[in-house]
């Protein structure tokens, strides 16, 4: 008898038998033997797991978060500085060129305020912030207060860039040799692009004359202390290389004497002849007397007198009237230029102790008592030939007013004018116009006591009469 039966089975290549119609059923595993059968089934092994990787460290979290955050917020950086960049170099909102006043004191958020409000920049923001990459962290300088022009479409950057390197609207203000310190102060006071008040007159003689730029913020003070030094530092230069045998022990008398110079003569070419002239008097122990210096003990630094310099003035008691004190005066009668204080410090080589107008402008000069009153005659018959052909010019304007004519359409002839001095009368012809800018002699004297100089005929009578014919220079 068979302990098995047959089941109806297939059998693959294992001897596993597969129940029929077990199709889409678990298959069943048939025990090998009849003690495997006796033995309880043994679940299925669970599939394996992976197993759970440890916490990182709390500091690696962090790290790990960090840099995730540094990356982030480099790329916004990157990407807010191209922004900002692109912002900063594109053409600016200006259709027209305009001028901006920087006060001084402003901070840079007013500068940048400003510059919005008056249509300069689209964006302070983005200013401020240029600002604080270009100037603290590549170390490019600070904005500077003034006058700025900026032109139309200037970009941030051209606007930066002119506020830093101070490139303001420069003004000029030009002080001409042998202006007094009062008369410069005046000047100074009507120069409309200047503010603030001078403290006090300065001291005659302690200021350069020359063009000074400047810009919106400086002040009147600002300028007189600008001359000032440079007229400390100009005198301490030449006083250095000045001739050793000069007359002059000080820079303060050479400063005295240079005005004095200055105010004698306005052509270059006669300034240093004219300074050999008063320093050969003081070494001889004469008397300046020079027209100037009176002038200057009348009216102090506010002006030139009314009219013509009278013999009566001569006679005046001042501290500045060479023609009786002995030596320099107390001060500089104006301020000098630099060509009158090198003729001072390096005068010319000669022995001439006179001059006088020449008529042209310039002076004729004299080593002699003799050839100066020669040359003081033929002064005399010029300034008597230009008198006379001032007043046939005044008649005849005269005439032509009274007429009612205008004397731009007149057709007649103006009255003949007295004819030049000619050659064989010893004296050249007299121009007017250089006239009207020439000085008289310091030395011609009307009183033959003071000096013995001849007395022209026009002075015989010992009344007070016009010296001769002479305009100051300023």
């Amino acid at each position: 008898m068979s302990l098995t039966r047959d089941l109806p089975s297939t059998a693959n290549d294992n001897d596993e038998r597969i129940p029929a119609g077990a199709a889409g059923r678990q298959l069943a595993v048939l025990p090998g033997s009849p003690a495997e059968a006796l033995e309880p089934t043994r679940p299925p092994e669970p599939p394996e797991r992976d197993e759970p990787e440890p916490d990182p460290h709390p500091f690696l979290r962090m790290l790990d978060g960090l840099v995730t955050f540094v990356f982030l917020l480099a790329c916004l950086f990157v990407g807010v500085f191209y922004w900002v960049k692109v912002q900063f170099d594109q053409p600016g909102p200006l259709a027209t060129s305009t001028v901006v006043v920087i006060p001084k004191g402003d901070g840079v958020s007013a500068i940048a305020e400003r510059l919005e409000r008056d249509g300069v920049i689209a964006d302070r923001r983005i200013f401020m912030t240029s600002i604080l990459y270009f100037m603290y962290l590549k170390g490019q300088g600070s904005l500077k207060a003034g006058e700025y022009e900026f032109r139309k479409y200037a970009t941030m950057r051209s606007v930066l860039d002119t506020l830093v390197e101070g490139k303001s609207i420069e003004h000029k203000v030009t002080l001409a040799e042998g202006l007094t310190s009062f008369q410069i102060v005046e000047k100074l006071r009507a120069h409309p692009e200047l503010h603030g008040e001078v403290t006090e007159i300065p001291a005659e003689g302690s200021l350069l004359p020359d063009t000074y730029r400047f810009g919106r913020n400086d002040t009147r003070q600002d300028i007189v202390e600008r001359m000032q030094a440079a007229q400390a530092k100009f005198l301490g230069k030449v006083w250095a290389t000045r001739d050793e045998h000069i007359v002059v022990t000080t820079p303060e008398e050479a400063l005295i004497l240079a005005s004095i110079v200055e105010k004698e003569t306005g052509r270059a070419d006669e300034r240093a002849r004219i300074a050999s002239v008063f320093q050969n008097r003081i070494r001889k122990n004469m008397r300046l007397q020079s027209d100037p210096t009176i002038i200057y003990g009348l009216v102090g630094g506010k002006g030139a007198l009314d009219g013509p310099l009278m013999q009566q003035d001569l006679d005046r008691e001042t501290a500045y009237n060479t023609y009786q004190i002995n030596g320099l005066p107390p001060t500089p009668i104006a301020n000098p230029g630099r060509a009158a204080i090198e003729a001072v410090l390096r005068p010319a080589k000669t022995k001439d102790l006179y001059f006088v107008a020449d008529g042209t402008g310039g002076h004729v000069f004299a080593p002699t008592l003799d050839e100066h009153n020669k040359n003081v005659f033929r002064w005399r018959k010029i300034e008597r030939e230009i008198r006379a052909r001032e007043a046939q010019e005044a008649a005849a304007k005269a005439a032509q007013d009274a007429a009612g004519v205008d004397s731009a359409e007149t057709a007649t002839e103006p009255a003949p004018l007295a004819p030049p001095v000619t050659p064989q009368d010893g004296a050249m012809a007299a121009d007017p116009a250089d006239i009207s800018g020439a000085f008289a002699d310091p030395t011609v004297l009307l009183n033959p006591e003071q000096d013995p100089f001849a007395v022209p005929p026009e002075a015989a009578s010992g009344e007070a009469v016009p010296k001769p014919l002479r305009n100051p220079k300023r």
